[in-house]
């Protein structure tokens, strides 16, 4: 999976603060408050994620409502496995990452260990 391009990182950050499907125009509404963008221009972006499988589309009345096919944290999770799986030494990178984080990260990291150990015991 790439990462998104800066625009496609924009439109997708706007669709997961509203937690609803939203059309171009709304995104072009909301994103024209801190950048001057043109209708067409959020169109293809938006089209662009759909064909990429990012966003899926309903056509409610004349107009396409799109929708994240995944959750800000879940695609995160993704862009870190895929970190991980591309790493030539993959315990490296994650004790990197470990210790890196501060007090409140590793506890919850702990946590998070303990809650998926938990859902694949038997």
């Amino acid at each position: 999976m790439r990462p998104f391009g800066d625009l496609e990182a924009v439109v997708m950050q706007c669709l997961w603060r509203r937690g609803a499907p939203a059309t171009v125009r709304e995104v072009l509404g909301e994103l024209n408050g801190s950048r001057s963008l043109a209708y067409t221009t959020v169109m293809t972006v938006m089209d662009n994620l759909h064909r990429k499988g990012q966003l899926q589309r309903q056509m409610e009345g004349r107009a396409w409502h799109y929708t994240p096919t995944r959750t800000w944290s879940e695609h995160s999770a993704a862009l870190l496995q895929e970190v991980l799986e591309e790493a030539s030494d993959r315990d490296a990178v994650l004790m990197h990452f470990v210790a890196d984080l501060d007090q409140d990260g590793v506890a919850k990291l702990r946590a998070a260990v303990e809650a998926a150990r938990r859902a694949d015991a038997p």
